[in-house]
Parts: structure tokens; C-alpha cells; sequence
């Protein structure tokens, strides 16, 4: 598990002695506002891939081609390539997400991940190198109806069942997989898997985006292993209480070591009895709020009408 990754693997040992690792608990009352982060930019074109089941996660492969998908703006310097989304959620709604808000888990988190493409060639070039590769952490929380994209992500999950099966995906828009908010929270951070890599800066969107509870159940189907041989003729009940679970694919949140969580709200120019910037600044900050952030936090995590 986690907790003994850094033991396993000597190449590992970020991952147990690192001080700067993902993902984190977001405190609101410890937001740091600053007004010197600017607007997201994500491309808008769409894009294929291929989604597959790599034994960890649901992974979601772009295939760049000839057709670039870039970020740029926020805390960034650089400009960034998006190349690949990693989809994690528990085998209940009360878990899943690897980043939380307040000590509080969402039912899952998409991680939409990129390279510095102006300084490396490549997403492996880059990931155990500075200012090397982007996260951009996006919660999933349950509504009646799921987010467009995310359903075109995920609506070929049956195909991908077991390890090392894949799926194509056609025409996505990540841009409009992304919640509508221009707020965030920011921090430098590492990978969330081996090896750890301190090379992150991650961009936590202020919003959740919505998955259906019948999505969640296939996306819960499926397994972490190949299809054993073994088990041919086997009922799907047999195969389901038989082999692990891909579900409860998370790692805890790590220490944050006094790193600062930057946010672009600013809180100050809020008024009102349970002040906000805009209405969609989700996880509000300072100790004033704090009855306030229960209030909003209660909201969201109810099933949206």
C-alpha cells in the first residue's frame, strides 16, 4: 500500500521522506490569497485517446498527434502539454478523491495531467525534472445528471474491465470537462504515485463536476487484475467476489510541511453574512467562515437536483 512504497523501492524513497508531497488536505482557514495569479487558459478543440485500465487507476491517454493541447496561465510559467487523466474514486460515496477540502473526501477526483513543453520533450523527460509537469485536480461529487465529457469519458467502461484492456475515446473536450469557475487553489506538490517526484504544481479547481450514481457502480466493476483463465465459465458474481477491486484507488493526503495553498479569491472584498467572492467559491477561507464553509460544504455533498 502506500504507506510502504517508500520502503519498496529504494528509487521510491520521496515517497516516504519527501516534503513536498500529493496529494493534500486543503485547510480553507489557511488559504493564502494572491492577487498575482492570473486566469486558467485551457485549449478548447477536442481530442481523442485511449482509456484503459492500467491496474492503479482509469487512465486516459491523449493522443496529441498533430493537434496540441496546451494550459497556460494561473500560477504557471511555462506552457504546458496535456497528455494524459487519471480517474480515482472509492468503492463507497464517502471516499475516492485523493485531494480533500477540510478533512472531507469526495466520491472522485480526475486529475488531468501535463509537461512543461517548452523546456522537455516529453511527459518523461520532464517528470522528475523542475517545473516538469502540471496537475490539475478536479473533484467529482454524485448528481442526477453527470457532466457532459465525463460521460463520453467513461461511457466505454465495460470494455475496460480488467488490466491492460483499452477503449477508445473520440472527440473530447477537456476544456468543457473542467467545472465553469475561474477560481482555484494552488501548491507545489509531487506525483501521487512511484516515484513521488516532487515536480508538480498543482491547480485544485473551486468547483466539483458531477457523476451519476449508475457510473460510479460500473466504474466500481471494475478489477485490478488481467481476466484469469482459471475463472472461465465463472458467474460475473463469482468473478466480482473473487478478484480485487480497481475501486478505493487513492493515496491518502501527506503532510503539508508549511507549504503555502495559494488561492486567487480574494476573501477581503467579500461582504454579506457568509461572505464570498462569487457564488462559486466553493471552499471558503479565514476563521470567520468557518461556519459558513460547513453550511456550503454540506450543500454540495448532497446529490444535486
Amino acid at each position: 500500500g502506500p504507506d510502504f512504497w517508500g520502503l519498496i523501492n529504494p528509487d521510491w524513497s520521496l515517497c516516504s521522506k519527501g516534503r513536498r508531497q500529493s496529494p493534500i488536505d486543503v485547510n480553507p482557514a489557511k488559504l493564502l490569497y494572491d492577487p498575482n495569479l492570473r486566469l486558467l487558459h485551457v485549449d478548447k478543440h477536442r481530442i481523442s485517446g485511449q482509456l484503459e485500465n492500467n491496474g492503479h487507476s482509469v487512465v486516459l491517454s491523449l493522443d496529441g498527434g498533430k493537434t496540441m493541447l496546451n494550459i497556460t496561465g494561473g500560477p504557471l510559467s511555462y506552457r504546458y502539454q496535456l497528455t494524459e487523466a487519471h480517474l480515482h474514486y472509492g468503492s463507497s460515496d464517502l471516499m475516492g478523491s485523493e485531494h480533500t477540502i477540510n478533512g472531507r473526501s469526495f466520491p472522485a477526483e480526475l486529475q488531468v495531467l501535463g509537461y512543461n513543453s517548452q523546456l522537455y520533450a516529453n511527459f518523461s523527460q520532464a517528470l522528475d525534472k523542475a517545473y516538469g509537469i502540471v496537475g490539475i485536480s478536479i473533484l467529482v461529487q454524485i448528481g442526477e445528471k453527470s457532466n457532459p465529457e465525463l460521460k463520453l469519458m467513461t461511457q466505454g467502461v465495460d470494455k475496460i474491465k480488467y488490466l491492460g484492456q483499452s477503449w477508445a475515446v473520440r472527440h473530447l473536450s477537456l476544456h468543457s470537462l473542467l467545472p465553469e469557475t475561474a477560481f482555484y487553489m494552488t501548491y507545489e506538490g509531487s506525483t501521487t504515485m512511484p516515484s513521488c517526484y516532487e515536480t508538480v504544481t498543482w491547480i485544485l479547481l473551486n468547483k466539483p463536476i458531477y457523476i451519476t450514481k449508475p457510473q460510479l457502480k460500473s466504474l466500481r466493476q471494475l478489477k485490478k487484475v488481467e481476466f484469469p483463465a482459471s475463472l472461465m465459465g465463472s458467474s460475473a458474481e463469482e468473478l466480482d467476489n473473487t478478484l480485487a477491486p480497481l475501486a478505493n484507488n487513492f493515496r491518502p493526503p501527506q503532510r503539508l510541511h508549511h507549504r503555502p495553498v495559494r488561492t486567487n479569491i480574494d476573501f477581503s472584498n467579500a461582504g454579506g453574512s457568509c461572505p464570498s467572492m462569487h457564488r462559486e467559491a466553493y471552499y471558503k477561507a479565514n476563521n470567520i467562515l468557518s461556519k459558513c464553509m460547513d453550511i456550503e460544504l454540506a450543500r454540495i455533498s448532497r446529490p444535486r437536483d
